[in-house]
């Protein structure tokens, strides 16, 4: 028969069966029709039984056999203890759900490569070195005059390509009424045929739209934008759409998936890199330079050729410098350069979240491996107790291998019941922390198919989860001795040892889970709380552009109409929002010596000081009549590090302009408060507000297109006013529109995002921890009292009290909760610095990061003693000497 219809016969039990039988009564017929008799014919012919196990091997696989008997034994015993087997699939569901959701990802963000041709082949150029402030960076940005020198130097080793960072931008297809926005992109029109990425319509960019600034303005759509945006209309080709005040045409629609290289950003709108403003400004970084390598072509070479042309561009700019100092100098020059692979993209998101996703990653997979201890423990017990059914099984011929099998195929029945329920939560949860990385404004993309990737990886989780705590309670139950469970005696100590250790696992990595919470709470509550230096309540933030530059009286004029609605508090100007992430500095100059200070800069309006909370310290405040470059307001970290702590007021100093040749004169008006300017992080900056009225050489009030309008509402929640805030910025003037309104509130909770995710999941896997290792507990207690059931009876009998049972119950396993704990102490401070960067003025010796898993540990092991406590010291001493 051949091996196919053995394995259909596994599955056709009755019908073999009966054909078995059938045929096995045929030749007994046919025996008696030969003139035997019946008893003669079943004599000669032997055992039916043996007959019929002969005939049953011949014509079904065994091995599968087994295996299905197995599953259907293993599935009864399942719904034979339903409350135990439901605790043991939920526990690990819940550990196999996170530990998928933190593969999705990782993999989103980290791993997956890029949808294009080639990934595999594909670097960043980034220089490395130190900065202004003196920190250590690695930075990817760079200036198009050298991209262009670098790219035609390894034109026979690489093709290079020029990627701007993507940024949300207003734009429209009709009206300014129909603003809306979109993720945009500049590239090399290059870029396309290099990925080998096709049209669905139209035609997308050429390495010709490559060559001439402000010469080509098209746009191509990314799929997904075009089947957001217009329904997969093919009529688009050939539409205008403006962004700011330039009109482009689109070309064409991008065949496939492919939304741009930043992962955790999805481009809707591809520009040519010649249609950005500062495109053949050399001292303007504003994309990253990417390298395809040619096949087989190594890396080294290309870095080295590289590395001369970055060299000889980078002294080329530092001898036209005239007013950077000696040590800027030096550090510019001391800059390497770095290639990278970019297979999976490369973005801000990716460096932000590396560490958070991998101390994630090691928390849910501390909380699976607590999970697999506390189901290897109910395996265990459950295995000591049919002892009996597996000696019986060896005593009628059942080999070590099929008892192994017999426990493993039940492991796999929770295994994959877990793995089916953890599915559904990834699914569900992946989304979920998605959207609380980023804000409503500009929330995060992430693909996060159900595809071949986190499907391999949730079977061989399965399959990793079973063999863990399936496979060593399988060694037990199959090492059975049948003489001693047979006779109902003890095998001996070595499963309560396992069960123990077992414990001592769960609950060191219950400690480190718990500890790395309470680093991470720490973290967000401190950065949380930390002072701004205004007052961020009532503020709203209205991020303003106009279709053409307009000169400062008129932006004046918008902001007096808003100071005279109700509601409204207060007006002001600013070029951009404290705590935005935007920024302005240069270097200082004291008396005609550099400070090698890198001072931060603002242009705000004279009563923007009052409408943020910022406190006058001395001098005066800015005017309507102080234009800039002249008067200007210095907090007081610019005060310590720049004038060396003495009074400044009426002293000047001079600032570096952007191209490092000339620079502008300052003179100090007024000192204020500190403030913080960019990020919670960075200790405060110093800082110096100019006027925002600024002139030329010849004494022309400069224009402006974008600045943002901070308004103080009188009401306790600002975000109610700005409904009424949008439309009036355009009714007083019809040129301003507000392309973004936020809360500062919004701004400054912006930069807790990370730390607020990290501290809610991290809080939960804790209680997740501490609810399995207390069930653990409870489990091995539980079964200690059933083993020593005798034994306790009859030290009941002679008098032992209720505490000294108590100790005899719980003395090992409150040691092996101590060695754990001491254990997980030195496992969390030796991980320290793997997760230091994600951290914040947090001490791990503090005692109450210390004391707060220690104590929570010592209160769930006291509340999983006491059932089985109780159930000792409630032991009938009179019918366990009966039955003994």
């Amino acid at each position: 028969m051949s091996l196919l219809s053995r394995i259909r016969n596994v599955f056709r039990g009755e019908r073999v069966n009966r054909e078995i039988d059938n045929e096995l009564q045929s030749h007994l017929d046919e025996a008696v029709e030969a003139g035997r008799g019946i008893d003669d014919a079943r004599r000669a012919f032997g055992s039916v039984l043996a007959r019929r196990e002969e005939i049953r091997d011949l014509r079904v696989n065994a091995w599968l056999d087994s295996l299905r008997a197995d599953a259907v034994f293993g599935w009864r015993q399942i719904m034979k203890r339903k409350v135990a087997s439901a605790a043991a699939i939920l526990s690990l569901a819940l550990a196999i759900g996170a530990c998928t959701s933190a593969f999705r990802l990782i993999d989103a963000l980290l791993l997956r490569p890029l949808p294009i041709a080639n990934a595999d082949r594909m670097y960043v150029i980034a220089r490395q070195g130190v900065g202004s402030d003196g920190a250590f960076r690695i930075s990817e940005s760079c200036e198009y005059p050298l991209f262009r020198r670098m790219r035609d130097a390894v034109r026979d080793q690489a093709e290079l390509i020029a990627v701007s960072y993507a940024d949300r931008v207003d734009l429209t297809y009709g009206s300014d009424e129909e603003m809306e926005k979109a993720h945009r992109q500049y590239v090399s029109g290059s870029m396309f045929e290099t990925f080998g990425l096709r049209p669905a319509i139209g035609r997308l960019l050429r390495e010709e739209d490559d060559r001439t600034p402000g010469a080509h303005p098209y746009v191509v759509l990314s799929h997904e934008y075009w089947t957001r945006r217009f329904a997969e209309d093919p009529k688009v080709v050939g539409w205008r759409v403006r962004i700011g005040s330039a009109v482009f045409e689109i070309a064409g629609v991008i065949d496939g998936p492919f939304t741009g290289t930043e992962p955790g950003t999805a481009v809707d709108i591809f520009l040519p890199a010649m249609m950005q403003p500062n495109v053949m400004r050399s001292d303007s970084s504003w994309f990253r330079p990417l390298a395809v390598l040619k096949p087989a072509m190594p890396v080294e070479p290309v870095r080295a050729r590289l590395r001369v042309i970055f060299d000889t561009f980078q002294e080329e700019r530092a001898n036209a410098w005239k007013s950077q100092s000696k040590l800027f100098r030096e550090r510019f020059l001391a800059q390497t350069l770095l290639l990278e692979r970019a297979g999976s993209g490369t973005s801000a998101m990716q460096k932000d979240y590396r560490r958070a996703l991998t101390a994630l990653g090691t928390l849910v997979a501390l909380v699976l491996l607590i999970a697999c201890a506390n189901v290897a423990n109910l395996m265990l017990a459950q295995a000591a107790s049919r002892a009996r059914e597996m000696a019986l099984r060896v005593s009628i011929g059942a080999g070590r291998w099929r008892l192994i099998q017999l426990v493993l195929i039940e492991s796999a029945w929770i295994g994959f019941l877990a793995a089916v329920l953890g599915g559904l939560f990834a699914w569900q949860s992946a989304p979920v922390i998605v959207r609380w990385i980023n804000p409503p404004d500009n929330p995060a993309y992430l693909a996060l198919p159900a595809d071949w990737r986190a499907l391999s990886f949730g079977f061989a989780l399965a399959l990793a989860v079973t063999m863990l705590f399936g496979l060593v309670p399988a060694l037990r139950a199959s090492s059975v001795q049948p003489i001693s469970a047979l006779k109902g005696g003890e095998d001996s100590r070595h499963r309560p040892l396992l069960m123990h250790a077992l414990i001592a696992l769960q609950v060191g990595f219950c400690f480190v889970v718990h500890f790395a919470a309470g680093l991470f709470v720490t973290t967000f509550e401190r950065l949380a709380h930390q002072s701004t230096g205004f007052a961020t309540e009532r503020l709203v933030v209205l991020e303003t552009a106009t279709q053409r530059p307009q000169p400062p009286a008129v932006w004046d004029q918008v902001v007096a109409h808003l100071r005279d609605l109700p509601g409204v508090d207060g007006a002001a100007l600013s070029g951009w929002p404290l705590l935005s992430g935007t920024g302005w500095n240069g270097s200082v100059w004291v008396g005609g010596v550099t400070t090698d200070v890198s001072a931060y800069f603002l242009a705000v309006s004279p009563d923007w000081i009052q409408t943020m909370g910022i406190p006058l310290l001395d001098g005066r405040n800015l005017r309507l009549n102080d234009t800039g470059p002249s008067a200007v307001l210095v907090n007081e970290a610019f005060v310590k590090q720049c004038f060396g702590g003495i009074n400044p007021i009426g002293k000047s100093f001079e600032k570096a302009t952007g191209d490092g040749v000339t620079w502008n004169r300052y003179q100090v008006v007024g000192i204020v408060g500190n403030a913080r300017y960019r990020n919670m992080r960075e200790p405060i900056t110093p800082t110096a507000y100019v006027p925002f009225h600024t002139v030329d050489a010849a004494g022309t009030p400069r224009p402006t297109q974008a600045a943002a309008i901070v308004v103080r509402t009188s009401r306790k929640n600002p975000a109610a006013l700005i409904p009424m805030l949008r439309p009036e910025v355009s009714r007083a003037h019809s040129e301003f529109r507000v392309s973004n309104a936020r809360t500062q509130v919004e701004l400054v909770q912006q930069h807790t995002v990370r730390e607020r995710l990290l501290a809610i999941l991290a809080m939960f896997f804790a209680g997740v921890a501490v609810i399995l290792a207390g069930v653990g507990l409870y489990g091995v207690l539980d079964y200690s009292v059933l083993q020593r059931r005798r034994e306790i009876g009859i030290r009941l009998a002679i008098g032992a009290g209720a505490a000294d049972i108590a100790r005899r119950v719980t003395s090992d396993v409150l040691m092996m909760v101590c060695a754990g704990t001491v254990g997980g102490l030195g496992l969390g401070m030796a991980s320290l610095r793997y997760v230091e960067a994600l951290l914040y003025e947090v001490k791990p010796t503090d005692v109450g990061l210390l004391a707060a898993p220690i104590l929570t540990i010592i209160a769930a092991a006291l509340l999983a003693a006491v059932p089985a406590i109780l159930r000792a010291v409630q032991i009938d001493p009179v019918s366990m000497l009966r039955s003994d």
